[in-house]
């Protein structure tokens, strides 16, 4: 893990010194907090188009607000699970390895599944239920030549 970060760190300090380097052939002078302005800025509006056409295509399905929310907390869990490994990379609590991160989101992906598959079990039970007592009123409804009879 901590070879991981090390490898990440070692790609965003070169691109960050090319975009110092671009910005200065083009004759911007900008210091470290004017680069994270526009760049941050630029990188969080891309991502906010890109997730506003998928959840735009998302809410079309039936189950939109599942996927929706899957995504939002495996989102999270992507944090959450990093988060805690550089958490115990630097208090020397624990091991920062990049499988304990794979190990906690798989969890969560199993756990998932679970719920899933116990939700897709009960809404199809309801369907069936619901689908019988349809059946059995309208075979028990009386006909129009019974119901003058009275």
């Amino acid at each position: 893990m901590k070879e991981c970060i090390v490898f990440i760190t070692n790609i965003i300090n070169v691109l960050h010194d090319g975009l110092i380097y671009i910005f200065y052939l083009l004759g911007f002078s900008l210091s470290d907090k004017e680069l994270h302005f526009w760049i941050i800025g630029i990188i969080g509006l891309l991502t906010f188009l890109s997730v506003y056409m998928i959840f735009k295509l998302l809410s079309k399905w039936k189950f939109s607000i599942t996927a929706i929310s899957f995504i939002y907390t495996l989102t999270v869990m992507l944090v959450l699970v990093f988060a805690i490994e550089i958490q115990q990379g630097i208090t020397t609590r624990g091991n920062m390895e990049f499988d304990d991160a794979l190990a906690g989101l798989w969890g969560f992906l199993v756990f998932f599944s679970i719920y899933i598959a116990f939700a897709s079990f009960f809404l199809l039970s309801k369907r069936l239920l619901s689908s019988n007592k349809e059946k059995k009123i309208k075979t028990e409804a009386p006909t129009r030549s019974q119901r003058h009879v009275n």
